[in-house]
């Protein structure tokens, strides 16, 4: 539980929806793996359905919880910091640990070579995401761990699609033809991004009355007790 100073060169973590956006949507990164790419830093996402990987952080989690039911209840939460500060100090430099060789996990953590931040450098956000438009004419893209409907068309649905992001510029092109179908400069403050066409006409409900009929009005039918009208005869020569 040593506190370290410096950047890790990798992190290893679960591999869910709140740390991964490939674990639920496939492609598109969070806002963790944002930052991480922009130091350089590792980062490794853990088997699925494989708790064995990160097992020791999880078994660690014991010791504190067994070491705070034996503290005094904390009234707040600053006295709850407090005993936690002390707890990371004692166990970090004054118990010695059996499994280090009756060493400190600070001892140890001193003696080994530091890992750095060795990974490429990866600019916020830019990457190259495929998918198809859905039935009601949009498709998704995540940005700062937020998803995005970018309007379309709903005459595409079913359409392969590339979109080339750049942080917040979106070009969607055509994946077969590389047609430009629509370029935008995403707006986070809002979900929908709409394609800026003038409103269409506002729809029939059950209040809306009709409007009246242009047609020429229709003759009221005769029943047979009223007698049909007799089909003229043109005299034959």
């Amino acid at each position: 539980m040593e506190t370290r100073s410096h950047a890790p060169g990798c992190l290893p973590i679960q591999d869910n929806a709140a740390f991964a956006a490939v674990a639920e949507y496939g492609e598109g990164r969070v806002a963790l793996e944002v930052q991480l790419g922009l130091r350089g830093i590792w980062l490794h996402h853990s088997r699925p359905y494989h708790p064995q990987t990160c097992g020791k952080v999880e078994r660690f989690h014991q010791t504190p919880k067994k070491w705070l039911r034996a503290q005094p209840r904390a009234a707040t939460v600053v006295g709850l910091q407090h005993q936690l500060n002390r707890f990371q100090t004692y166990y970090n430099t004054v118990r010695p640990h059996r499994a280090l060789g009756r060493r400190t996990p600070a001892q140890a953590y001193q003696a080994r070579p530091k890992a750095v931040p060795s990974g490429p450098i990866i600019p916020t956000h830019y990457r190259v995401r495929h998918d198809k438009i859905d039935s009601g004419g949009s498709v998704t893209v995540r940005h700062n761990s937020r998803l995005h409907h970018i309007g379309l068309g709903a005459r595409l649905a079913g359409t392969p699609i590339s979109l080339l992001i750049d942080d917040l510029h979106i070009r969607v092109i055509h994946r077969h033809t590389g047609e430009l179908m629509r370029e935008l400069i995403l707006d986070p403050s809002r979900d929908y991004q709409p394609r800026g066409l003038p409103p269409g006409p506002p729809k029939q409900t059950a209040a809306t009355p009709r409007p009246a009929s242009r047609s020429r009005p229709k003759r009221a039918a005769r029943s047979r007790s009223q007698g049909w009208p007799k089909a003229s005869r043109r005299a034959r020569p």
